[in-house]
């Protein structure tokens, strides 16, 4: 049974990313994509599917791990429904990183530079949150400390972006902004991904401690649980995540919300449990809305950032009625 909805969603995930890679502007035969994937098609279908539609697809993948494992992470050590990297400005102080990354020349001289910019701003908003709120916090301190350091944050993007000295240094700036996964490479995934591994490693670790987190601090601490070291985990661990995944497709929001709040009751409300299984709802979810955007019949491509705003924020609003019902 415990193995039954993890399963699930490692075959949902197979399927959603085959219709992935089978969906694009130009209709390919399964057996093209296939010998285009594996380099035996004619150079033309080896670059559509290797260069185009395979780094989208992996993208698609494992950013939607890594944002729905960050927001189950952050939930569980805030112990709050509503903690979610784009929601309390995480997502929003990773782009002002890759802003900043664009805006200095540092993206183009020092390729690994806008990871880890990007990552050093996620960090410090986790830090400042945490550090803001605490873990009893009520759902109206989160919500007004994430406003808080979301604004400074945009507020930050856009004045770099009005002090960009080219028109093509804007442009890229918005794409921070913005959010999508189109015109990605194999590139994108190789200086990514291995900070995103090592973000997943740090909070999957984390587990047990989370459980012992919904009874308490002391109890948490009676059990031998080291909170300090569990924080520094979870704060490490969600920046990697968050900072890697905006470096290589912008903001995308709401993932970390939507997933771990439906999925929470399938696993009897355990956190522990929660981690892999937001990753993995995560990743589908991802991927399903990038081939959306795929679909639907507009020029230019609508950002995937934005088709998740347009799904997240009236979910948002409708967990936050929610939760004022069951406070009365």
């Amino acid at each position: 049974m415990a193995l039954r909805l993890p399963v699930s969603l490692v075959l949902a995930l197979l399927l959603s990313a085959g219709l992935g890679l089978y969906v694009g502007y130009t209709p390919l035969p399964v057996d093209v994509i296939w010998n285009g994937l594996i380099g035996e098609a004619s150079k033309g279908y080896q670059i559509v599917m290797q260069e185009i539609r395979l780094p989208r697809v992996i993208l698609g993948a494992v950013i939607g791990f890594s944002m729905g494992l960050s927001g189950a992470a952050l939930q569980g050590l805030l112990r709050n429904p509503l903690a979610e990297p784009g929601v309390i400005g995480i997502s929003a102080t990773a782009g002002l990183g890759g802003v900043i990354a664009i805006y200095f020349g540092l993206a183009s001289t020092f390729v690994w530079s806008l990871p880890l910019v990007s990552m050093c701003g996620a960090g410090l908003a986790v830090l400042v949150l945490f550090v803001l709120t605490g873990r009893e916090s009520s759902v109206l301190t989160i919500i007004l400390a994430g406003v808080a350091i979301s604004s400074l944050a945009i507020a930050l993007t856009s004045l770099t972006m009005s002090l960009a000295p080219t028109p093509w240094a804007v442009t890229e700036m918005l794409f921070w902004v913005m959010g999508s996964l189109k015109d990605r490479s194999m590139t994108d995934v190789t200086l990514t991904l291995p900070f995103m591994v090592l973000g997943w490693l740090m909070i999957l670790t984390t587990g047990r401690a989370l459980d012992a987190l919904t009874l308490g601090e002391e109890t948490a601490r009676s059990m031998g649980i080291n909170l300090a070291h569990v924080n520094i985990r979870l704060i490490l661990g969600t920046a990697m995540c968050v900072g890697a995944s905006v470096s290589a497709a912008g903001s995308i929001g709401f993932v970390g919300l939507v997933v771990p709040h439906l999925l929470r009751p399938l696993v009897s409300y355990q956190p522990s449990r929660l981690l892999l299984v937001s990753g993995l709802g995560g990743a589908v979810l991802l991927i399903l809305a990038d081939i959306a955007v795929r679909l639907i019949p507009s020029k230019p491509e609508i950002n995937l950032g934005v088709l998740t705003a347009l799904i997240g924020a009236p979910f948002f609003l409708y967990l936050i009625m929610k939760t004022r019902r069951e406070m009365r």
